[in-house]
């Protein structure tokens, strides 16, 4: 991922867990990683109860680490499949 400056490595939280969260000017992602035999079957597997684990261990996250609060933060997801170049979906979902 070109541009983007790692943050944390598998964010432990009460609430779940995230894979990635990353940085990249203003903004701060936080990126589920789904690896499976297809792209389609890899992007089936972010489910609506996931996500809301992911949103509420990034709110855990940004209490942890106030100093990037102010950032614009976004959701997004790496999909990755065999013997193919990971393809990373952004802003790939909005809590609302």
């Amino acid at each position: 991922m070109r541009g983007y400056r790692v943050v944390a490595r598998r964010f432990r939280a009460h609430s779940g867990e995230i894979d990635l969260i990353v940085r990249r000017g203003r903004v701060l992602a936080a990126i589920e990683v789904k690896a499976r035999a297809d792209f389609e079957a890899a992007g089936a597997a972010v489910l609506g109860r996931q996500r809301r684990r992911i949103a509420r261990a990034f709110e855990q996250f940004l209490q942890a680490r106030p100093e990037l609060a102010h950032l614009e933060q976004r959701f997004d997801v790496m999909l990755v499949v065999p013997r193919r170049l990971p393809r990373h979906l952004a802003d790939a979902w909005r809590l609302g």
